[in-house]
């Protein structure tokens, strides 16, 4: 019988300001780290093949759509896999993984096929004060992505990324339901999954050096799909307001902007 595995699976796409702290955040959490990077044109590749030169656990691999980042990992559903999905925006807190990991595989959360973590999606990031101000999750979305690849039998495209649309074929007790909501189990402070969701901060140096004085918040690959979003966009844009998506601003600034602590996360 093969032993219990935690699987990351990241798409990218000029990451190149937080990549590599997101990776090493997830070093110790995950057995196997797959790269999907989908053209980016900053110091993104050459970040992630340094570290994977130095850590055979990750794998680098340059795709042409983002759906080849799913067909990457299809292959490990009915497995006894812990699936993570991660962007480079998404910094997690080492110590907390290491806690977390401990019981997955004690075997805490089988009986879900999904676990929501604690996010606080970042609206201002002060490093040098190792602060940061956001809104938290609750009452915001999580967008935490670890999915119990054994409650399935598999995740059958078309899905246009990892972990996104297709259709998802259960093990009998299994379904979209069965989720384990370790945010509303543990604070901010006290959780053993949690995660600096930098989506309202530059992450590439390319987003600094044409947008010095604008922050460029990115839309996800289901935002840009839709025509309604980009041409809300593009007249925000033109008339010189700030652009924030709307999914984000609906699903990821609700509730109070609060200040936190962030040593725990290594910036």
């Amino acid at each position: 019988m093969k032993r219990k595995q935690i699987v990351a699976i990241m798409l990218v796409r000029n990451e190149d300001l937080f990549i590599k702290k997101v990776l090493e955040n997830i070093l110790l959490f995950c057995d196997r780290i797959h790269v999907a990077d989908h053209r980016s044109t900053d110091k993104t590749p050459q970040i992630i093949k340094g570290l994977a030169a130095e850590h055979p656990r990750i794998e680098y691999r340059c795709v042409e759509h983002t759906s080849e980042s799913h067909h990457m990992i299809a292959h490990y559903a009915g497995t006894d896999t812990w699936m993570i999905g991660v962007d480079g925006d998404e910094v997690y807190d080492p110590e907390g993984l290491r806690h977390l990991r401990e019981d997955l595989f004690n075997g805490r959360y089988d009986k879900y096929f999904k676990i929501s973590g604690n996010v606080l999606h970042v609206r201002q990031l002060h490093i040098p004060n190792q602060t940061a101000q956001g809104y938290l999750t609750p009452p915001c979305r999580s967008m935490t992505k670890l999915y119990n690849f054994n409650a399935i039998h598999a995740w059958l495209p078309p899905c246009p990324e990892r972990l996104h649309g297709g259709r998802v074929d259960f093990k009998p007790g299994f379904s979209h339901e069965s989720v384990g909501y370790i945010m509303n189990e543990f604070t901010w402070e006290s959780s053993p999954f949690r995660c600096l969701h930098l989506c309202f901060t530059h992450r590439s140096s390319i987003d600094i050096t044409r947008n010095k004085n604008k922050i460029r918040i990115r839309k996800g690959v289901g935002e840009r799909l839709l025509w309604r979003y980009n041409l809300r966009s593009w007249i925000k844009s033109f008339f010189g307001y700030e652009d924030i998506p709307l999914f984000k601003r609906n699903y990821y600034m609700r509730g109070s902007l609060v200040e936190k602590e962030i040593k725990a996360f290594r910036l």
